[in-house]
């Protein structure tokens, strides 16, 4: 009973702790703030405008539990349907430190998550971009999806990427 109980801690822990969770550690950008906790995720990130945008954008580090939150391949193609491209989705497949990670790059206008959080009737916000990048951890998969005007992308698609070279298992 008592090591289920600190068991139950433990992964309450992690689930709280900023910068990791699910049995994996990153390293957030220095200029990213830090937002406070959200239901879902293990962490959320407010990025700065890029000069000339009014919005800036946001990366939300979610996870929903072993097993939980649907496949690889049905939040690749969710993700990309939120947008009306132009040009195709860019998909990448990579390892590492060990872990498994699925990334897409995707631009257009925008219609957001949609579902019952969703703004009903809200037109797509044209001239965005998502970053995204599914990591199969070993307590489940952890969705990292940066979204946002596609200049502000841009100017930090650096920092997404050297934040998912961070990636390493606890």
């Amino acid at each position: 009973m008592v090591r289920r109980i600190a068991s139950s801690i433990f992964v309450m822990a992690l689930w709280l702790a900023a910068d990791s969770g699910a049995g994996v550690k990153w390293t957030a950008p220095s200029n990213w703030k830090t937002e406070a906790e959200r239901p879902m995720r293990l962490a959320s990130y407010t990025i700065p405008p890029a000069p000339g945008d009014s919005d800036p954008a946001e990366c939300g580090v979610y996870y929903f539990g072993q097993g939980q939150g649907g496949s690889v391949e049905a939040n690749m193609t969710r993700w990309i349907g939120q947008f009306q491209a132009k040009e195709a989705a860019k998909r990448d497949q990579r390892t590492i430190h060990g872990l498994k990670v699925t990334t897409v790059d995707v631009s257009g206008a925008y219609s957001g998550m949609g579902g019952p959080m969703a703004k009903a009737g809200a037109p797509p916000k044209p001239n965005y971009r998502l970053l995204g990048a599914i990591v199969e951890g070993p307590q489940g998969s952890v969705f990292f999806k940066l979204t946002g005007p596609a200049k502000t992308v841009a100017q930090n698609q650096a920092a997404f990427d050297k934040l998912i070279a961070s990636l390493s298992l606890i």
